[in-house]
């Protein structure tokens, strides 16, 4: 069966200029012409660094995308999700054709709309009805569709009492409620969201995730969707794309596609994690790893074996013992479990260093993939430090006897309870 393929993706890549100055000089601009006019490539494709924020860098020249490639058919929902500074927005502002990439090309059938940034596209001294027709009509839109559909946007959007007030005088929840409304009601065959619906209020949240649903299901219209929010992501989208740096690292089921986002980048996805930078005046972190007893770090954590979480830090005063370690540990969608720490038990820090270890009973995990976040704590009330996801880390089904159920258990930790026969 031939596919329908409503919007494709070709070697699309991305170049900026860093610095005070635009997208470039004016002999950058000229030299650039010169080789055109001759047939030849453009210099400036040749350098550039990768898109990584965290570095500085050697040129002036960086790789915001480089050689994205996808297909995208009718009717399916594709979340893209990656993090602050993978190249998400980007992308999308080049799908909807507000910045043109500096190589490939993008082939679309049909209007698409997009909500990339709070009252894009819309005019703050025109009221709400009068944005709701400008944007139709920049959707190609007669004013005969718009008004048949300007009821339910409205009501949709929850705004009737605004909607003659000049735009410039909503809220920004306001703005998105009403920004969203009129790209989803006036059936653009692709619909563009970016992270704009984290401004909405949770009510206004839930339906906006269902309206997307109903059309892309019922109505057969394409949807791309970027948010940070996985359970959001996962309850939408079918399929995901992650970008790291500016490059599709992986392409699949949005399952799969959000473990490995949340599993961390390249670099991270390890089950231990040392420090060089993480110390003050009081502490030094050196190191965080988990593993089974009597295994490694390199070795994959096991769930029907007990679970060993290792911290290593050093305090730098005598008033150690009125520091505690605590954790919180997350669900593969960002979801917080419980939070823990040595306050519980015996242990008390002393200077110098500290090897702490938090042991997990087997069959306390289920398989799956979970993040730690660390605070350090003075005399029970006041943090001092904390870090959100300073490690990720997988578990993996350790196997179970042929025959029995081989499915997940619902949840995401498997508690052992006593059991009694009276």
């Amino acid at each position: 069966m031939e596919k329908d393929i409503i919007l494709k993706a070709e070697n699309i890549s991305k170049q900026y200029r860093l610095g005070q100055v635009g997208t470039g000089t004016l002999s950058h601009d000229l030299n650039r012409w010169w080789h055109q006019i001759r047939g030849k490539e453009n210099p400036y494709l040749k350098i550039g660094d990768t898109n990584d924020r965290s570095t500085k860098g050697t040129s002036d020249y960086v790789w915001a995308l480089q050689d994205i490639n996808f297909e995208v058919e009718r009717g399916e929902v594709l979340g893209i999700i990656g993090k602050n500074g993978a190249g998400k927005s980007t992308l999308l502002k080049i799908l909807s054709k507000v910045t043109a990439p500096t190589t490939g090309t993008i082939k679309s059938r049909g209007r698409i709309a997009s909500l990339l940034e709070v009252g894009t596209g819309f005019n703050g001294e025109m009221t709400g009805r009068e944005n709701i027709f400008l944007n139709g009509a920049i959707l190609g839109m007669t004013k005969k569709e718009i008004t048949s559909k300007l009821d339910e946007i409205i009501d949709f959007s929850g705004c009737e009492r605004y909607i003659d007030t000049p735009v410039k005088r909503y809220s920004s929840g306001m703005t998105v409620r009403l920004a969203f409304a009129v790209a989803a009601f006036l059936e653009p065959e692709v619909l563009v969201v970016d992270e704009v619906l984290a401004v909405g209020d949770a009510e206004f949240q839930k339906k906006a995730i269902g309206k997307m649903q109903d059309i892309s299901r019922t109505g057969g219209r394409t949807v791309l969707f970027v948010s940070h929010n996985m359970a959001a992501v996962k309850s939408l989208c079918t399929r995901g794309i992650v970008l790291e740096h500016g490059k599709v690292v992986l392409d699949s089921e949005i399952d799969r596609a959000v473990s490995y986002y949340l599993g961390g980048s390249d670099t991270e996805r390890s089950n231990s994690k040392k420090f060089k930078n993480l110390k003050n005046e009081i502490f030094s972190l050196n190191e965080i790893g988990l593993q089974n007893f009597d295994k490694s770090f390199d070795d994959p954590l096991i769930e029907n074996e007990k679970i060993e979480l290792i911290t290593k830090i050093n305090f730098n005063t005598d008033d150690a013992p009125r520091y505690i370690i605590t954790y919180h540990l997350y669900n593969e969608e960002g979801e917080p479990l419980f939070s823990f720490s040595n306050s519980s038990s015996d242990v008390v820090l002393k200077k110098g260093e500290n090897y702490l270890k938090c042991v997990f009973p087997e069959y306390f995990f289920q398989s799956g993939n979970f993040s730690l976040s660390i605070f350090i704590v003075e005399d029970k009330r006041q943090s001092i430090f904390m870090e959100r996801d300073i490690i990720h880390f997988t578990v993996v089904d350790g196997g179970r006897d042929f025959g029995v159920y081989m499915g997940r258990e619902p949840g995401f930790i498997r508690p052992k309870f006593d059991w009694y026969l009276n």
